[in-house]
Formats: C-alpha cells, sequence, structure tokens
C-alpha cells in the first residue's frame, strides 16, 4: 500500500467543484521524506485546491485532513524539475553535436524551458486533476491550543 502525505487544514473557501484549504504545517513534515521538496514545508500554512464531487458537504472554516499519495508528490516534482533537466541536457547535447559555442549552448537551454512551460501552464487543469489532494471522510483532526 502507498504511503500517503497528509495534512491537517482548515477550509477556508468553497468555489464551485472545488474546495480551498488552508494547509496548517505539522511537526510530522519534519520526517517526510519530501519535506525538502514541497512546497508546504516552507512556511506556516499554503493554500490548496481540493476537488470535490459533493463540495456542499463542508462548509468554512471547518477542520479536515486532506492527503494525496506519496506517487503524486514524485509525479509533481519530476514534471517541474526532472523532465525540464532532461529536456535542458537534450538541447545542450545537440548543441554540443551541433558544434555550437558554450554562450548560444546556454541561451538554447534556457529558452527550450519556455515552449516546456507554457504547455505546462496550458495543460494545467488537466494535471491538476491528476496531481491533487482529496478530503478524508471520517477522520478527526487534532485539536491543537497555544
Amino acid at each position: 500500500m502507498e504511503k500517503a502525505i497528509r495534512h491537517e487544514g482548515v477550509i477556508e473557501q468553497l468555489q464551485g467543484s472545488h474546495v480551498v484549504v488552508r494547509i496548517l504545517q505539522a511537526s510530522a513534515c519534519a520526517s517526510c521524506k519530501v519535506a525538502s521538496r514541497c512546497a508546504t514545508s516552507d512556511s506556516r500554512a499554503k493554500l490548496v485546491d481540493v476537488f470535490a464531487a459533493d463540495p456542499s458537504r463542508w462548509h468554512v472554516g471547518q477542520q479536515v485532513v486532506v492527503s494525496t499519495q506519496s506517487t503524486m508528490a514524485g509525479r509533481a516534482l519530476f514534471l517541474g524539475f526532472g523532465l525540464p533537466l532532461l529536456l535542458m541536457l537534450a538541447v545542450l547535447a545537440v548543441a554540443l553535436a551541433a558544434g555550437c559555442d558554450e554562450g548560444l549552448m546556454a541561451l538554447l537551454m534556457l529558452g527550450s524551458l519556455i515552449p516546456y512551460y507554457a504547455v505546462l501552464w496550458l495543460y494545467r487543469d488537466s494535471i491538476a486533476h491528476r496531481i491533487s489532494f482529496r478530503i478524508e471522510e471520517g477522520v478527526e483532526t487534532t485539536n491543537k491550543t497555544n
């Protein structure tokens, strides 16, 4: 069974078919394998969109637990960093074979990222549905008082 990445949060907004949840940073992030690459470990709180078939079941201010599979984090890292690196290395190999000078190679490598991230932006909705969080049913949140 895959390990789930879980975060406690509070529902901030209900917008159409998705719920906006403010994720609160938990102490468990320190032991998470992807904490150094995870955007939620950078600051105290992040907003995430959770797609829901029936968002009317929740209300603003409700404490929930959102989760995703660890493979989703790997997919996101691959799309955001791995694939662009492979693209730049491929452009570097072609530029080296063509005998380009170093300055032009650097510009070509960086320039190759523009269409890549443009295509990623165009398909952002499709990617968001494939790499997404979900609200866990029947999970109690921990009440933290400071």
